[in-house]
């Protein structure tokens, strides 16, 4: 164990999208920086190559004890948490008018990793971070689909306003010892969003600025709540006004 007098940061699904631009961000602001992912670990050893305070750790977050482990190892790598993001989620494409297409296992499969395992890394996390000398906060990423009835699937759109409210519970129960925000994103351009033509072309005729987000400005309002040590509950819509019009 080091103990580096930088904050210390965990992002999941961070190898790529936004939880990439997160941790470069947070690299670049100062942060020594913990990368997950899944199962690109290849990626993720040679992201944290690239930095000067990075160690990348590989876990599944479907699986409970994968989830101990992260942590473990997160908070035991320099001996302190400062900020936990919750970045890692699946997904699931199916017709909102396909009832018997969103079947139960997949209401099960996206509950578990969109809404249960950030509650549990939250909770796994949470003595760390009261020990951190920073302003320690949690910042979820969860979704437009989660605000507005949109999104791939409604299993998908329902476990990310559980993400929602979720945030605002823990906002009002871990303050003021820790600050707990959530950006929720509308289209991001992406690898995964590269084929989404419908959607890039809403965003493009409809959105007040005319584009998708990028994952930098993501990137931006995560450290932009990292870095207040005020705002807590705030659910920041990143849909380049797209929900106004």
């Amino acid at each position: 164990m080091t103990s580096p007098t930088k904050p210390v940061a965990l992002i999941t699904g961070a190898t790529s999208g936004i939880g990439s631009a997160i941790a470069r961000r947070l690299a670049a602001d100062g942060f020594a920086v913990v990368i997950h992912s899944r199962s690109s670990a290849e990626a993720g050893r040679a992201m944290a190559a690239e930095m000067e305070s990075a160690f990348y750790v590989q876990a599944d977050l479907a699986d409970e004890t994968a989830r101990v482990w992260l942590i473990d190892q997160a908070a035991a790598h320099w001996g302190r948490l400062d900020v936990l993001v919750n970045n890692a989620g699946i997904s699931r494409v199916i017709p909102h008018g396909d009832l018997a297409a969103a079947t139960p296992a997949i209401w099960r499969e996206l509950h578990e990793v969109n809404v249960i395992a950030p509650w549990h890394l939250i909770t796994l996390a949470e003595p760390h971070l009261r020990r951190g000398d920073a302003s320690p906060c949690i910042i979820n990423i969860a979704s437009h689909a989660g605000v507005r009835p949109k999104g791939a699937s409604i299993p998908y759109a329902v476990s990310k306003a559980g993400l929602v409210h979720m945030t605002k519970l823990l906002a009002v129960s871990l303050a003021p010892a820790i600050r707990v925000n959530a950006i929720a994103p509308g289209l991001v351009d992406t690898p995964m969003t590269a084929d989404w033509a419908a959607a890039q072309t809403l965003w493009q005729d409809r959105a007040p600025m005319r584009r998708a987000a990028r994952p930098e400005d993501i990137a931006d309002v995560a450290a932009m709540l990292v870095s207040s040590t005020y705002l807590t509950g705030e659910i920041v819509m990143a849909d380049g006004g797209l929900s106004l019009t």
